[in-house]
């Protein structure tokens, strides 16, 4: 007699349950450390001056409703001017260098290149943030180059200018990683075809590079917004209490003094809000435009 074999002895799950065994473990992994916390922190947030040990009880919008007070709105206009700031002057001065190491360095050269320029990355924020510190100060390295050859000594430590320096010099390792990436798959066909058809390099670079890496702009723009929006130590430290941002006013609600994790909580949530608004947003017209190509 025939043994069955095992496909015949074990029946196949449902085919509709393939795909929920496939994405339980992700789906765990959000429901565990994404979904329940935002939940908790929701509730909290709903809560009017609560404290560690305190019951909860929501009763009430009180927390966002002063969020839009005069002394908290204008710090979130801050976080959001610094973030978008940096993530201008990433691609700004990212992009040139992406495109050079990806079309016109040695082959040979790319990846130390590439190594080279996230060599900052070794070192910690807070590191980087003090060396710019005692770039930046009065009596900095930054100044005494401009007395040297006789221009007036610049007073940029405390100020907005010193937060955007040091959040993009932070930031900018990330920017030109991403649009390496991109820019290598560049479709050099079509570079030589707009040539050959007498198009400028203007021309060329607005209607057919600049389209293709659309989706690495795009992704670079997004992780730059998004971690500098949530940046506290560059601010802290570079800009003084004239730059206090949204970042630094929730860890006060949470760990300061302040003690008011309702507040703190609604904070978190707007922040959460205004980064998917950013998310879907620059997904859905970053694949538009990529497709349309």
């Amino acid at each position: 007699m025939k043994a069955p074999s095992i496909s015949e002895s074990a029946p196949s799950p449902p085919r509709w349950l393939q795909p929920v065994f496939m994405l339980a473990p992700a789906g765990l992994w959000l429901l565990l450390l994404l979904i329940i916390p935002t939940l908790i922190i929701f509730q909290l947030s709903l809560v009017p001056n609560i404290r560690p040990g305190d019951v909860v009880n929501p009763s009430g919008l009180d927390n966002y409703w002063r969020i839009f007070q005069p002394e908290s709105f204008p710090v979130i206009l801050r976080s959001l001017f610094f973030s978008v700031g940096t993530m201008l002057s990433c691609l700004i001065l990212g992009f040139p260098v992406a495109y050079w190491i990806a079309l016109f360095s040695p082959k040979r050269w790319r990846n130390l290149l590439l190594i080279g320029f996230t060599l900052p990355l070794w070192t910690s924020t807070l590191l980087r943030s003090y060396a710019w510190i005692s770039i930046l100060r009065r009596t900095g390295v930054l100044n005494s180059v401009l007395t040297s050859v006789g221009l007036p000594a610049l007073d940029l430590l405390n100020h907005p200018i010193a937060v955007l320096i040091g959040m993009t010099y932070s930031l900018l390792p990330y920017m030109v990683l991403i649009l390496y990436a991109s820019l290598e798959k560049l479709d050099r066909q079509l570079l030589e075809a707009a040539a050959d058809l007498g198009a400028t390099p203007t021309q060329t670079f607005w209607k057919i590079t600049v389209p293709q890496c659309l989706p690495g702009i795009t992704a670079g723009c997004l992780l730059v917004f998004i971690t500098g929006l949530g940046d506290f130590i560059n601010p802290e430290l570079l800009g003084g209490t004239s730059s206090r941002t949204a970042a630094r006013l929730v860890y006060d609600q949470f760990l300061g003094a302040t003690q008011n994790w309702g507040y703190g909580s609604a904070l978190s949530i707007i922040l959460i809000l205004v980064v998917s608004l950013a998310i879907a947003l620059l997904i859905k017209y970053g694949d538009k435009n990529a497709k349309s190509l």
